[in-house]
């Protein structure tokens, strides 16, 4: 179990950075930040975007937290995880979490 709210961080944006190479966008890359957008621009009822938030990875002295687009069991539904421990089973939840986002963002050609 990982408690160390970097090492935390380490490892979930390792888990992320696959998707930069599958259409998403690295805003933000630092030792305590690690972000995805879509580029791609979308029509979103009467609204035009041409950038859409996928997910990001922060740790600060606390907590890492991760944010998404898209609401998945794993966060409860919400889009915020805010994560103090990381086991394996977590970890996994996360990946599958991000793949589901991915799957979602293809299917609706935000991607």
């Amino acid at each position: 179990m990982k408690t160390d709210f970097v090492e935390i961080f380490q490892t979930i944006r390792a888990a992320m950075q696959p998707y930069a190479a599958l259409g998403f966008t690295n805003r933000e890359n630092s030792d305590r930040t690690f972000d995805l957008w879509s580029d791609k621009n979308i029509k979103t009822g009467p609204d035009q975007r041409s950038e859409t938030f996928f997910a990001s990875i922060t740790a600060d002295h606390q907590e890492a937290t991760l944010k998404t687009n898209f609401g998945h069991e794993v966060l409860k539904g919400a889009s915020i995880l805010k994560i103090k421990e990381l086991d394996e089973g977590l970890m996994n939840q996360i990946e599958e979490a991000l793949a589901v986002g991915y799957r979602l963002f293809k299917e609706k050609e935000w991607v």
